[in-house]
């Protein structure tokens, strides 16, 4: 294991990290989850032997700690959406290797199951944290972990990334910049709550190879304290899973 953190500050105009049992109609947690936190370092520098179909990542992301830089505030949005889903990986392959006839998702249809809707979401407005992770390596991969801290931080300062990290809906994007030192940065906000069950991840992050996954829910009672929340690790007891290989 890295002893090594690496912090960013992410910011944005809005964000919505949904509650999944308010799933129909998104309200957002009033923070950041892990899981999202996790994609936007994902994003920035994440990777694995590639053979055909499947990945064996060299590491995954820990998040450790999530300050709260602004106030939560929520904003009520209704946006029109298109219910069907783009499909998977094997079949879009299919469609780019020429095998299988594309088929468009029609946001005019009036199917069922496609065309467009309305949903009401509340989501956040002018969010701010400040993202506290280190890199958690795979075993075989354990002695390149100074070489992933270095790429890392080089990405970060210069601020590339593979895709744009975003807030909960890849809509709101996340903009970054890596912290190096927190003296002379901002304090998070005087917030105190007791969040309850919070969705953690939706991967089980000690895989070995990554495929088309299945769902895999963790939850960990979050509670916020002067504006932090301290993230147990994701081996922790204090974070409830499935059993290996459940969904």
């Amino acid at each position: 294991m890295s002893r090594r953190t690496h912090t960013l500050e992410v910011w944005g105009d809005f964000a919505c990290f949904t509650r999944p049992e308010m799933k129909v109609e998104r309200f957002s947690y009033p923070v950041i989850t892990p899981s999202a936190a996790r994609g936007i370092f994902d994003a920035i520098y994440w990777e694995g032997l590639r053979d055909g179909q499947t990945i064996q990542p060299y590491f995954y992301w820990q998040i450790e700690r999530i300050e709260i830089l602004e106030m939560p505030r929520y904003i009520a949005l209704r946006r029109n959406e298109v219910k069907g889903i783009v499909p998977g990986k094997a079949i879009l392959n299919k469609w780019i290797r020429g095998t299988k006839k594309p088929e468009p998702l029609w946001a005019d249809s009036d199917d069922a199951t496609t065309g467009r809707t309305q949903r009401q979401t509340m989501a956040l407005k002018n969010v701010r944290y400040r993202l506290t992770a280190r890199i958690i390596p795979k075993p075989k991969f354990g002695g390149q972990i100074i070489k992933f801290d270095e790429i890392f931080e080089r990405r970060a300062k210069h601020g590339k990334c593979f895709q744009q990290p975003f807030f909960g809906c890849s809509e709101f994007p996340a903009f970054f910049e890596y912290v190096q030192s927190v003296n002379g940065h901002k304090q998070p906000v005087a917030f105190d709550q007791h969040i309850g069950l919070m969705l953690y991840d939706v991967f089980d992050l000690r895989r070995e190879v990554v495929r088309d996954d299945r769902p895999f829910i963790s939850l960990f009672d979050a509670t916020v304290v002067n504006g932090v929340v301290e993230v147990p690790a994701f081996e922790s007891e204090m974070v409830r899973k499935p059993k290996e290989g459940g969904g």
